[in-house]
């Protein structure tokens, strides 16, 4: 399958398979897992926090992040696209009782500082408290700047908040703007990593913080059913993820840059061309039937998920050719 839909499709490699067949394992629950706990300590080299706890999804890590820094009856300031405000099920608010207050994201994918200081509540019992400003990078694909985030880091400060950051795709905003990932995760108390998006392990989200953040957070990971067992068969693949599929990244990048020009040479569509990591988003014109074309693709191998807005997602199990097959699949079918 050539498969567009997103960068979660990705598939172990034989290398990665085998280093996650021979993972020393022991039981994570009670904190034996060689695997795990080496994958753990290394995060916390990497990204230069005290303390890491590895998670099944970046689903669990947010939600981890945010039952950690907040209180039933707290409230946690995200973007109205935020990943865990908008497409996590509502489990901060099902889960935890902690209240979002989203806001309208710009066209960059920021947050206007004036409209988040307007959204937090004053101290007063008729108000959930703002505990939390919560900020994704990449978001829709596209990269937050480092200025920004620094600004976010002064805001948080000054308003008594902490501050998280849902990083699922962070290496990608790293690797666009061609710094360390420490130069975007300085700015967090929290921040979410996923492993399992375009640096191509099978499962897993880390979420990284202070120890004590990070103690209260596991503790919620077993409440919640999240605690595992000989979990290093897949933490290795993790760690073999972070060391290895980093730089590869700007491939992916590339090669949307490449489906984006050409997808908009073909009639019909209209590519939005401001992102610049490895999501393209694109509309059509009416008199093209979507749903038809992507299932007759389907028959042919190809993948992707039609809507009002295609968004297609490359990464490492994309090709520039499975890119060329798309597009002459696609053109023959207009």
């Amino acid at each position: 399958m050539i498969d567009f839909r997103s960068d979660t499709v990705t598939k172990p490699t034989n290398t990665m398979r085998d280093i996650m067949y021979s993972a020393p394992v022991g039981d994570d629950v009670y904190g034996d897992d060689e695997s795990v706990n080496q994958l753990e300590a290394y995060a916390c080299k990497r990204f230069n926090f005290e303390a890491a706890l590895y998670c099944s999804s970046g689903t669990q890590a947010n939600l981890l992040a945010l039952m950690a820094h907040c209180e039933r009856g707290d409230e946690y300031i995200c973007g109205q696209n935020a990943h865990n405000y908008k497409f996590e099920g509502g489990g901060a608010a099902v889960l935890g009782s902690v209240q979002p207050q989203p806001i309208e994201n710009e066209a960059d994918g920021s947050i206007p500082f004036s409209k988040i200081a307007a959204a937090i509540k004053p101290d007063d019992c008729h108000f959930a408290k703002t505990r939390l400003l919560s900020l994704e990078n990449t978001i829709g694909g596209k990269v937050l700047p480092l200025e920004y985030l620094a600004q976010a880091r002064n805001f948080v400060n000054t308003h008594n908040l902490a501050l998280h950051l849902d990083g699922a795709r962070a290496f990608n905003a790293a690797v666009e703007l061609n710094v360390d990932i420490t130069e975007i995760t300085e700015h967090f108390d929290s921040v979410s990593i996923c492993l399992s998006k375009g640096l191509g392990a099978p499962v897993g989200s880390l979420l990284l913080g202070s120890p004590a953040l990070i103690n209260k957070a596991r503790r919620w990971r077993k409440v919640l059913g999240g605690g595992m067992r000989q979990a290093g068969i897949l933490a290795a693949a993790g760690q073999f993820a972070l060391e290895h599929n980093v730089n590869r990244l700007k491939d992916d990048h590339a090669n949307a840059r490449y489906l984006a020009q050409q997808l908009s040479e073909i009639s019909g569509f209209t590519v939005d061309m401001s992102n610049t990591t490895n999501m393209v988003y694109a509309t059509y014109t009416s008199s093209i039937n979507i749903e038809e074309i992507a299932e007759a693709l389907k028959q042919q191998g190809i993948l992707f998920s039609p809507s009002k807005q295609l968004r297609l997602v490359t990464h490492l199990d994309i090709t520039r050719e499975d890119i060329d097959t798309f597009l002459n699949a696609l053109s023959a079918h207009i």
